[in-house]
């Protein structure tokens, strides 16, 4: 038969995670099996010829189960079901598809956050590339194509945020620190000259992972924080405090302090109450500005949407 929807996989690829399978690679042979795909069928590409459309669908399917919740990564492409992936299970659902993840809170957000396109909480590895647009949603006859692939782009960009944060969580501090300041060059810091982004040592450095030299002299300079935080381990109040204090010891004023969490409450409201100049980035305005400036990611396929050049045919309209 035709390879299904990622809808219809959804409940065959909780219910393999259940079995123990670590990847969406290790379920995409008992997917076969289970509904009767022809191996011709199972190596039917996909237009960008990347990944077939079982692998794909298989990836889409699993994306749209972790982000409800039933499933998550503990590292980078390996996953586990959640406690409540196997509560789902235990209902015996007839099917799982997205009017019903709708009901989870995780998924329902992480939705609206896409077509928003706003900063929140927080391949062919474990997120499906762009060419796999097609692949992204249900059809919405009501929509143009152009909003369809507006809409579409939007859900990419969140699922390539989220598998992002994933890989940062994964790196050395030190690796970490680097990236920071490519990124900042990538920017402009430093007038986008790598040789203006300083890191300190890995011992000793006073609360400053990195400095970026704003000119050509050294004459002022941005000083950099670097915190690679779980996603529930929020940057504290105290935290901020002492960043300050380091800036203060070098006699600094500006400062970006960064993390792959997030900032509590009180640590915005410090920084209202002190003179120097201190910009905070979450975890998911990290992962905007590494797409936005190209750091860490690349174009894997492009799309054109064209129309009618009306100054060519002018004269013929005339």
């Amino acid at each position: 038969m035709a390879v299904p929807d990622y809808e219809t996989l959804m409940l065959p690829v909780l219910k393999l995670f259940a079995e123990g399978a670590p990847n969406v690679a290790a379920c995409v042979p008992s997917l076969q099996k289970q509904f009767d795909i022809s191996d011709a069928e199972a190596a039917e590409l996909i237009p960008s010829g990347r990944t077939t459309v079982l692998q794909s669908r298989a990836h889409w399917a699993r994306t749209y189960l972790a982000k409800a919740g039933l499933l998550t990564s503990p590292r980078r492409n390996q996953h586990v079901i959640t406690d409540l992936g196997r509560q789902v299970l235990a209902s015996n659902p007839a099917k799982i598809d997205n009017d019903m993840l709708a009901g989870f809170e995780g998924f329902a957000d992480w939705i609206e956050r896409s077509r928003q396109g706003a900063d929140a909480e927080p391949a062919q590895t474990d997120i499906p590339t762009a060419s796999t647009i097609v692949d992204l949603m249900p059809i919405d006859e009501r929509q143009t194509p152009e909003d369809a692939m507006s809409a579409a782009a939007s859900l990419l960009d969140a699922a390539l945020r989220d598998e992002l944060l994933a890989v940062l969580q994964q790196l050395s501090p030190q690796r970490f620190e680097r990236l920071i300041l490519d990124l900042l060059i990538a920017m402009g810091y430093g007038g986008g000259d790598i040789a203006n982004g300083l890191m300190t040592k890995a011992t000793g450095d006073g609360g400053i992972d990195g400095i970026i030299h704003e000119d050509a002299l050294g004459l002022d300079a941005v000083y950099v924080q670097a915190k690679r935080y779980a996603p529930d381990n929020k940057v504290s109040r105290p935290d901020v405090q002492r960043f300050i204090g380091s800036l203060t010891g070098e006699g600094a004023t500006k400062g970006v302090f960064v993390t792959t969490s997030d900032f509590s409450k009180d640590a915005h409201d410090y920084l209202t109450r002190v003179q120097h100049r201190v910009v905070l980035i979450n975890g998911q305005r990290l992962a905007r500005l590494m797409v936005q400036h190209g750091v860490g990611v690349r174009v894997r396929q492009t799309y054109r949407i064209q129309s009618i050049d009306e100054d060519y045919f002018a004269d013929v309209a005339g």
